[in-house]
């Protein structure tokens, strides 16, 4: 596994901060769905930087997520930000 090394972004220094963290908490809890969690916190702020950037171009927003509109358009949808 690659440690914090030089060249790692903000964003992986900011996840590896919050992780280190919620394994400190746990306080003797099993961790639990930390994948989804982990998802769960980021893509909707991505989502709404991304959108924002795009002015709301959907299609513009997939590319520069680099998914498909249509998985643009459902993950929207899931995090309430299709308005």
């Amino acid at each position: 596994m690659s440690g914090s090394g030089v060249g790692e972004s903000a964003i992986s220094r900011c996840v590896r901060q919050a992780l280190e963290e919620y394994f400190q908490q746990l306080d003797g809890e099993p961790p639990h769905e930390v994948q989804k969690m982990v998802m769960d916190a980021v893509e909707r702020p991505m989502l709404e930087v991304v959108m924002r950037h795009a002015r709301g171009n959907q299609t513009h927003a997939a590319q520069v997520l680099g998914i498909s509109r249509n998985t643009l358009h459902k993950k929207l949808v899931q995090h309430g930000l299709d308005a």
